[in-house]
């Protein structure tokens, strides 16, 4: 897959989000990290934290819908204030399938591609590769 110049890149996980610019061209994309956005933390009917601190899938499962719906949040109103035209969402297929639950439909029509993959935590190259690889 070719990659405009000043497509954003989304790498998502259950935990974390890391957007990136594309500063290359199509044929040569060079990804540039942007800020860490602000999302929210607070959860309306999200988990409990048990008494004893110990944490069960079902807290996680609830603190990664959490944390997808937080994602989807940010990226719906980045795409309505014109600040993403285009877009590449990379996430493990779980946290794809939560974020798809909260797209715009503004979202939708502007994303370019989806690729179920868990590459947060890795470094540029192993995301420009998966996306040229798409």
């Amino acid at each position: 897959m070719q990659l405009p110049r000043g497509a954003v890149v989304a790498v998502a996980d259950g935990r974390s989000l890391h957007l990136y610019r594309n500063a290359g061209d199509e044929l040569r994309p060079e990804l540039e990290a942007l800020p860490a956005p602000q999302l929210g933390v607070a959860r309306v009917g999200s988990p409990a934290p048990h008494l004893n601190g110990a944490s069960t899938s079902s807290d996680r499962s609830g603190e990664e819908s959490g944390f997808a719906f937080d994602v989807a949040d940010f990226l719906n109103r980045q795409v309505l204030d014109g600040a993403i035209a285009e877009l590449v969402i990379v996430a493990p297929p779980r946290t794809l399938g939560e974020l798809r639950r909260h797209y715009h439909k503004q979202l939708s029509a502007r994303l370019m591609a989806e690729i179920g993959k868990e590459l947060a935590g890795h470094g540029v190259a192993d995301i420009q590769t998966a996306i040229s690889s798409a």
